[in-house]
């Protein structure tokens, strides 16, 4: 079965297990004699550059016919993998069993823009498809070389082209090319990350040909890595490596004025690396780095205590004078006139916590600077701008670095991979040993980079008949890239920001997605500034669909208040104004799958102590659509929320795979039911309060729903759009709906855990 390959052990030509390079152009057939004659005649060794314009980059046929396949992106625990060596296998005409996709190493791959943005399909797979389709051409057309048959009256079959009328005259893909290198020039777009695109002369396959894509096809990682058969970035190790803890200030902004090393003197083989704000200790075993950690006396800077009482956090935000505003996509109409003129104004404001990414374990990573050239081993989501981070910090051209993506304890965005990888670095060059960093807990929940904490302020005017005329949204919060989504600059890492180097903080928010056809809309947000401006444990940046979980619960769950308001069902309002034919489809897909009963919320049939309500949903995402019923229970005595039933209509476009679709889909659901009901960063005065699972709970599993119904809408005729974000954003409102109809109390602040409940139902 397709999986994914480690690559801590390979390189390109041992993929490929031969020596010379075939030279491929396009248009040109070549016959193999030719060929042949190339291959001889090139420099052992020799091989097209790792660019995005050559087919090399990204296909491979090995000697023994099976495929390989370079993706320049990784795989965050959606399976993103299957459904890739699916398209390559599908277009390539070979099973899917021999198709192995290596992924997120520098050293062969080019820069697809790693885990972002919900793209691994939506982006990376078309560029996999076309590469694939392309290497399929040229493999046909030497053969068609070889067999003395137009390429027209060839076919594939399991990698072997053979006449369509006489299956004996064949040559395979082995025969052809096996062990070689392709040297063909795509079209590339001068891009790279996300938008690179490079296609060749072939077309894909319509889509009623697939036989391959469209399958439930069953990943294989999962029992490896359940029984500990294969290695986490926390597993690797090399020769003479040496282990490492980093030292952070008790209050924010602080810097060591004096370290006593002297404190750790009884720690064998233990030593202090100290550079302006930038503190860490090493050794050659890890208890040991981990009590010279604890032990070392160090003596800190008088910073006054950066932030704001917690509870003042969201007046603090509504106050504070937003460093930019956006109005984003076309105003409709003239808001403002509009709700001059209104029979009625219904508003409501939302607020969101700071949130950690809290993965599984706090970040690890390994860097060995060796003969001029570092290795990274690092569980990144973007393993080429890490290789950029990394030799800008270390002062090394670039392409001397190569960054190995190794998983990690889990992944949602921009964590704390990216400032493990960088403070490694430069602790290896320090020491002159490799090192392996890893975070204590309490540094991977409080000082990981946060999602922002938010407000939201939504408002319709309505007119005598009930009728919204006008629709006005605005989020203000901090910014989604104080630090950037990346560690391609050490200014955007703490290794970077605690050495003093120039930083700049960046702006963005976003607004609602989603296609109400208000005759008179607006939606905008702004931002404001950080807190602290350089190396502090709340600055904010991506977290799994940057911003998209709060920014929905709010527009969703006002969208359910105004029908509310007017006592009219939540999904007959939605379809009055929603316009998009595809969003129409899965709001009714959702709620007819649900059993949905037209009434207007909230129910008035409960008494007692424990009530049930249901709630809807929706959202767009980059091209896909979402609608989802919650069902859940409250308590209304303890304040326990108990999200137990979920009813999903998802609409991404093609389904290349639908078993990993669904996997990702409940993953997303499970997800956001926790940042819903129980996380919130704490915080003091100095810093954060929040270091581990019991001062930053998540959803236990015994708090899981029940069932997790989901209705896949298929578009073969559209490609595929991103499905590891979208399913996450209409959890809060979907919830926060259901909370309404259930006990007609309407909670606007996340998280519900049991102490807000309890306080918003008094």
């Amino acid at each position: 079965m397709t999986r994914q390959e480690k690559s801590a052990a390979f390189s390109r030509r041992a993929v490929l297990k031969a020596g010379g390079a075939l030279v491929v152009s396009i248009g040109a057939p070549v016959t193999l004699d030719f060929a042949r004659a190339a291959d001889s005649a090139m420099v052992a060794g020799t091989k097209p550059p790792l660019t995005p314009d050559q087919l090399s980059s990204y296909i491979a046929v090995n000697a023994n016919g099976s495929i390989s396949a370079f993706f320049g992106k990784m795989d965050m625990g959606q399976g993103l993998f299957v459904a890739v060596g699916q398209i390559v296998a599908e277009e390539l005409d070979v099973p899917f069993r021999s198709v192995k996709v290596f992924m997120g190493d520098t050293a062969t791959s080019v820069n697809q823009g790693g885990a972002s943005g919900s793209t691994g399909l939506q982006e990376g797979g078309r560029q996999m498809r076309m590469a694939a389709a392309e290497a399929r051409r040229v493999l046909v057309d030497m053969a068609s070389d070889q067999l003395g048959l137009a390429a027209d009256q060839l076919t594939v079959t399991d990698g072997v082209v053979h006449a369509t009328s006489d299956v004996s005259k064949k040559v395979s893909y082995a025969d052809l090319i096996g062990g070689r290198f392709f040297n063909v020039h795509l079209d590339w777009n001068g891009k790279y990350g996300n938008p690179l695109y490079a296609p060749g002369k072939a077309q894909p396959k319509d889509p009623k040909d697939h036989k391959i894509v469209g399958q439930p096809i069953k990943r294989e990682d999962v029992a490896p890595q359940v029984f500990a058969q294969e290695d986490f970035c926390t597993d690797i190790k090399v020769p003479d490596m040496v282990h490492a803890r980093m030292i952070r200030p008790p209050v924010a902004g602080a810097v060591p004025v004096k370290v006593d090393e002297a404190s750790i003197a009884d720690t064998p083989t233990a030593k202090v690396v100290w550079d302006k704000g930038f503190l860490g200790v090493v050794a050659d075993k890890e208890w040991d780095a981990i009590k010279a950690a604890r032990q070392l006396k160090v003596e800190w800077s008088n910073a006054v205590p950066p932030f704001p009482n917690q509870a003042s956090l969201y007046d603090h935000i509504r106050k504070e004078t937003p460093r930019k505003r956006a109005v984003e996509g076309k105003e409709a109409g003239n808001v403002d006139d509009a709700f001059r003129t209104a029979a009625r104004v219904i508003e409501a404001e939302y607020e969101w916590p700071f949130q950690s990414h809290s993965s599984m374990g706090p970040a690890c990573a390994l860097v060995e600077i060796k003969d001029g050239h570092v290795t990274c081993w690092s569980g990144t989501q973007k393993s080429h701008f890490l290789r950029a981070g990394l030799a800008t910090i270390l002062q090394m051209p670039e392409d001397n670095v190569h960054v190995k993506w190794t998983p990690g304890p889990g992944s949602y965005g921009r964590n704390d991979a990216d400032d493990a990888a960088m403070d490694a670095a430069l602790l290896a060059k320090a020491v002159g040993k490799p090192v392996r960093l890893q975070y204590m807990r309490d540094q991977g929940t409080g000082w990981d980079p946060k999602g922002p904490a938010s407000i939201h302020r939504a408002r319709a005017a309505l007119d005598t008949s009930g009728n919204v005329i006008a629709y006005d949204f605005l989020s203000k919060g901090f910014s989604r890239v104080d630090v950037d989504t990346n560690g391609s600059k050490p200014a955007d890492t703490l290794a970077g920001q605690t050495l003093g180097v120039d930083i700049k903080s960046g702006d963005g928010f976003g607004i609602p997605a989603e296609s109400y056809a208000f005759t008179n809309k607006r939606t905008a947000w702004e931002t404001i500034a950080p807190l602290l401006d350089r190396a502090s444990p709340l600055r904010s940046s991506h977290l799994r669909d940057p911003v998209g979980p709060q920014i929905h619960f709010a527009s969703e769950s006002f969208i359910d208040e105004v029908a509310a308001a007017l006592n009219v069902d939540a999904v007959e309002f939605r379809l009055r104004y929603v316009k998009e034919l595809r969003d129409i489809a899965v709001i009714k897909a959702a709620a007819e799958k649900a059993g949905w009963q037209t009434r207007p919320s909230p129910r008035k049939d409960q008494t007692g102590d424990k009530v049930a309500g249901r709630g809807i949903a929706y959202a767009q995402r980059s091209g896909t659509r979402v609608a989802m019923v919650a069902e859940v229970e409250v308590d209304r005595r303890s304040g326990k929320i108990w999200a137990r039933k979920f009813t999903v209509a998802h609409d991404c476009g093609q389904i290349i795979n639908p078993d990993g679709l669904r996997m990702t889909i409940e993953g997303n659901i499970v997800q956001g039911i926790s940042r819903t009901l129980w996380e919130e960063v704490k915080f003091d005065n100095k810093s954060v309060t929040s270091v581990d699972w019991l001062t930053y709970p998540i959803l236990d599993i015994i708090e899981a729903p029940e069932v997790i119904n989901v209705v896949l809408i298929n578009h073969p005729e559209i490609a595929p759009s991103g499905a590891g974000e979208p399913s996450s954003r209409p959890v809060a409102a979907a919830i926060a709906n259901a909370v309404f109809d259930a006990t007609g109390v309407r909670i606007r602040r996340v998280p519900f855990s049991p102490d807000n409940v309890r306080s918003a139902l008094s």
